[in-house]
């Protein structure tokens, strides 16, 4: 199994340890992790859900009237050229 994925298993299963329901989308060259995080959502799960996240090569949360708060996290498939570790755009 390609380490990108044993990345993405790992980061759901540590969402789902803090209580949080995951799904996983694949996208051409990255895998996307999204949570629902409830209202009522523990403040002291925080820690191990920033720290699960962290581990991902992006990662945000957003806040809507529709869905409340969706946490994201994004994982490469493949490892980037030295170029474009950072991204198109913010490269050095």
């Amino acid at each position: 199994m390609p380490a990108s994925e044993l990345s993405v298993e790992g980061i759901a299963a540590r969402l789902s340890a803090a209580g949080l329901t995951t799904r996983a989308m694949q996208h051409a060259h990255h895998t996307s992790i999204e949570a629902e995080v409830p209202d009522d959502f523990p403040a002291d799960s925080w820690r191990e859900v920033l720290d699960a996240v962290a581990t991902a090569d992006r990662f945000g949360l957003l806040a809507s009237n529709v869905d409340g708060l969706v946490l994201w996290a994004a994982v490469r498939k493949e490892v980037p050229a030295t170029g474009d570790v950072r991204g198109p755009g913010h490269q050095r």
